[in-house]
């Protein structure tokens, strides 16, 4: 279970004997996105929905459902895109959490999180700004989370 394995993580860095990542730890973050029934985006926004989707029918993994909630305020804070994530922690009872968002501060570029039910960040992708890398919308958020999955073996 993903739990026992964070508390022993924490218990191993409090007595300074934390190494590293573990092969079990990575697993049983897989297991538990392949896990998830309920499955969360926080935006208004179709065509991102659209693309997540796309990219978790490739994956194997079930369709998310939207959060039609005012993420506006979330572009005042540091983290806008953690920001957007734990809005849905908050107000939904979802198993996981996609958010995509600016990463920081105007002109940072966007990053795309995936995060558990209690708000802890399991995968991460970011992207440059878009003026720079100049992609569709679409195809940024597909790579993001293409990325953010590849990363954890999947």
């Amino acid at each position: 279970m993903l739990e026992e394995h964070i508390k022993k993580a924490y218990n191993e860095s409090a007595k300074g004997k934390r190494k590293g990542d573990k092969h079990i730890e990575v697993e049983k973050i897989r297991e538990y996105i392949l896990s998830a029934e309920n499955i969360i985006i926080p935006n208004w926004d179709e065509k991102k929905l659209k693309s997540i989707n796309k990219i978790l029918k490739e994956f194997g993994l079930p369709k998310a459902k939207g959060l039609k909630i005012h993420t506006n305020a979330a572009d005042l804070t540091r983290m806008p895109t953690i920001t957007k994530a734990l809005m849905a922690v908050d107000t939904t009872d979802a198993d996981l959490i996609i958010a995509r968002g600016r990463l920081g501060a105007p002109g940072s570029g966007s990053m795309l999180i995936i995060m558990d039910h209690k708000g802890r960040i399991l995968s991460a992708a970011i992207s440059s700004p878009h003026i720079i890398h100049g992609k569709s919308l679409e195809k940024a958020v597909e790579e993001e989370l293409k990325t953010a999955l590849q990363r954890l073996g999947l």
